[in-house]
This record gives structure tokens, sequence and C-alpha cells, in this order.
């Protein structure tokens, strides 16, 4: 009896998930992963701590990239996306193919001037965007840092 109830409460599951678009997922995640692709490893003491971008199946993540010389938001600003784009296209995409940005400042206040430098570099249909303030500041000397996902 209880065989028989988790068998049909398995195809009931099937279905409804079927018919909400989950089985496309849950058949993808099923699906043996592709080969992981890591570029710009960073180490510490000679052991890696992270990769400056990963490349799995058709996604791209690039890691919060800072810039850690003199200039205002500005500068800072262009320079970061600059570094993201070297990161993507390293890794096979574009600006135009990211689909979340994470924006970390050092101050609230540079919010508009880092927008006016941001807005356009990811083409006419920009990502989605979290932008915060980071309690401390952005490790660094950076005034701005941000991270990336795109697809290939």
């Amino acid at each position: 009896m209880k065989t028989e109830r988790r068998s049909l409460l398995k195809r009931l599951f099937s279905s409804v998930a079927g018919v909400v678009g989950l089985g496309a997922t849950a058949s993808v995640m099923a699906e043996p992963a592709a080969r992981k692709e890591v570029f710009n490893v960073e180490t510490l003491d000679d052991v890696p701590l992270f990769s400056g971008s990963t490349k799995m199946g058709n996604f791209v993540f690039v890691a919060g990239k800072g810039y850690h010389k003199e200039g205002d938001i500005r500068v800072h600003t262009d320079e970061v996306l600059k570094e993201l784009e070297k990161e993507l296209i390293k890794a096979g995409s574009s600006m135009e193919k990211v689909l979340k940005v994470n924006v970390y400042l050092h101050d609230l206040n540079d919010y508009k001037a880092m927008n006016e430098v941001y807005k356009g570099r990811f083409g006419s249909k920009p990502p989605v965007r979290t932008t915060v303030a980071v309690y401390g500041g952005v490790p660094g000397s950076s005034l701005v840092e941000m991270d990336c996902i795109a697809y290939v």
C-alpha cells in the first residue's frame, strides 16, 4: 500500500511539475554536469584561494573586480567594468549576455556617479542588478567592486 501511494505521488508530482515547467529543470539538474573551467586563479601561500571567473556549461560566473589605484568613482567604475568585460570575453561571453550584476559601493553617496558610467555598458537590455554600500568599505582601496553572472 505504501509503495503504491509513493508511486502515485511521484507520478502526480511529475505531471504537475511538467505543467509548471519544473520537469525541464529537473531533467537538466539530473544530467551529468559539464566540465568546470576556471580562469585567473588567485592563490594565498601557493594554495588556490578563488578564481577570477568560472565557466560551467553555458554559464560564466565572474568574481568581484575592483580598481585599486587613484581616481574618483567614475574612474573606478569604468575600470571595473572593463575588467568584467575582459573576463567575460576570455570565457566566450560578452557584456550583452550578462544576466545579473552585484555592485558593492564604498560609499552610497557615489550611487549617482557610478550609474552615470554604468548606464549603457550592458546593451539595450541591461541585467538585473543589486547595489549595496558595504559596511567598512570595499576590500582594498577600490571605491566600487562588481561581480556578475552571464551566459555563453
